[in-house]
């Protein structure tokens, strides 16, 4: 006797369960929409499990070795400092539990169903939920697609033991002498400076004419400056052309001012960009259109070709930012609730977990007047701060974008410590419409790296009190 296979009806089917997806799913269950979310992998998704989580967990343990050993500036010099990579590592992961496990928590208090398995498109109304042993249809009023991307694999750099994407880099089991990391973007230059504090010898090899491409040069030279102080070296300009692999290592042979070198080392990471997953799910069976990248095109509110199913995160056009996707997830769920919600990225912020930290939200500079507006450059350095004199780190500025008729403020970048929790009150200032002058009547605590914000906000207007 054969049992059919009769189909489940949800309302909301939310496909992917990463930033993106389970804030989606959280967004829509508060609207009063029946939500099932459906994921092959671990809730949570790349970030939480093999991303943005993990490799912070990482760069901070880095950061606190490099710490122990001292600094003799400060009068302060320590011996034998040592570094059980296996616990860093079951100290990472509990730090994973935590967050995957309260992202269930979550779920399950907003009332979503959680499924486990691989999700094929039939029609724009129906999917195939399989796991490893039944396969089980699903039809649905309105689908939220999350299934994010994946490393792009280069041809001649084939993942292995020893050839490693960002996941195996995360993953390792002691800490390499020596590592060449391919591509010098934000998560290269991460995980280049994490393992570099821990004391590998890391060479860095970029295609480009710079390392993290999208940030200003001026950003970029103090993380260079500091790599290169941890014994790292970057060779820019660099074109990767294949591998050798043995037992114990990996010699990597490319390209640069027109010779062809070749470095040793135990491992090679390769960092070159991500691919959104958006292929073998039957999305045009579902009639979805995508983009000669596979991106998936949407509107504003995250809606289709396809009315009725939505797409965010790294499938759509865009950074491939863990906020990024959540932001999108709140928009589409709203959108199906019938909210006016649409997506707007003029508040959107970029950062680099790197030595010093950077980050930029807005307009840069040259980005404003290419955009047609007329602005005022204002910079503050790190060094005059007391707060950041204090902590012995003092390198890096703040730049604030403002409009020049009017003191709107139009954009920010940082390149310093905290970078990445200092960014949020200049998002913050451009999503509110405020001025240079809302930020420097606000009173900032002292001292602290915040009072940076208020003094550039001076700067801008042309009467800062620490600086001449």
């Amino acid at each position: 006797m054969v049992v059919g296979d009769f189909p489940t009806e949800v309302d909301t089917l939310v496909v992917g369960a990463g930033p993106g997806g389970y804030v989606a799913a959280i967004r829509a269950a508060q609207l009063g929409q029946k939500v099932t979310i459906v994921d092959k992998g671990a809730l949570g998704g790349v970030c939480l499990n093999v991303g943005c989580i993990p490799s912070k967990a990482l760069i901070q343990a880095g950061h606190l070795t490099e710490h122990a050993h001292g600094n003799e500036e400060l009068g302060i010099t320590t011996e034998n400092v040592s570094v059980d990579f296996s616990k860093v590592q079951e100290w990472k992961g509990s730090v994973v539990n935590k967050l995957t496990s309260g992202v269930e928590g979550l779920l399950k208090g907003n009332k979503v169903d959680i499924v486990k398995g691989e999700v094929y498109f039939v029609d724009n109304k129906t999917v195939k939920i399989m796991d490893e042993k039944n396969s089980q249809t699903y039809k649905f009023n309105n689908c939220i697609i999350a299934t994010g991307s994946s490393p792009i694999e280069i041809p001649s750099f084939k993942f292995s033991d020893r050839v490693l994407d960002s996941t195996g880099a995360l993953n390792l089991k002691e800490i390499p002498k020596k590592m060449v990391v391919i591509g010098g973007g934000y998560v290269g230059t991460e995980l280049g400076s994490a393992y570099a504090n821990f004391g590998t010898e890391v060479t860095i090899l970029e295609g480009a004419k710079d390392i993290l491409g999208g940030f200003e040069k001026q950003m970029t030279q103090l993380v260079k400056k500091r790599l290169k102080s941890k014994g790292a070296s970057i060779i820019t300009e660099a074109m990767a052309k294949g591998v050798e692999e043995s037992e114990n290592g990996v010699k990597v042979s490319y390209e640069a001012n027109g010779k062809e070198e070749t470095v040793e080392a135990d491992y090679v990471l390769v960092t070159v960009g991500r691919r959104p997953n958006t292929e073998d799910i039957g999305l045009e069976q579902a009639g979805v259109e995508k983009d000669d990248k596979g991106l998936i095109k949407v509107d504003k509110q995250g809606r289709t070709s396809q009315d009725g199913i939505y797409a965010i995160g790294d499938i759509v056009a865009g950074a491939p930012l863990a906020h990024k996707a959540s932001y999108e997830g709140k928009v589409a769920a709203e959108a199906i609730s019938g909210e006016k919600s649409e997506i707007d990225y003029i508040g959107m912020p970029l950062v680099a977990f790197t030595d010093p930290e950077l980050a930029s939200v807005g307009y840069s500079e040259s980005e404003a007047k290419e955009a047609g507006y007329d602005v005022k450059a204002a910079k503050f350095p790190f060094a005059a701060n007391g707060r950041a004199l204090s902590l012995n780190n003092s390198d890096g500025f703040m730049k604030l974008i403002t409009r020049k008729d009017d003191g709107l403020v139009i954009g920010a970048q940082i390149a310093g410590p905290n970078a990445s929790d200092m960014i949020s009150e200049l998002g913050l200032a451009i999503e509110a419409g405020m001025t240079a002058e809302d930020i420097a009547l606000t009173i900032h605590a002292h001292p602290t790296l915040g009072e940076i914000t208020m003094e550039a906000a001076e700067v801008a207007m042309g009467t800062p009190i620490h600086m001449l």
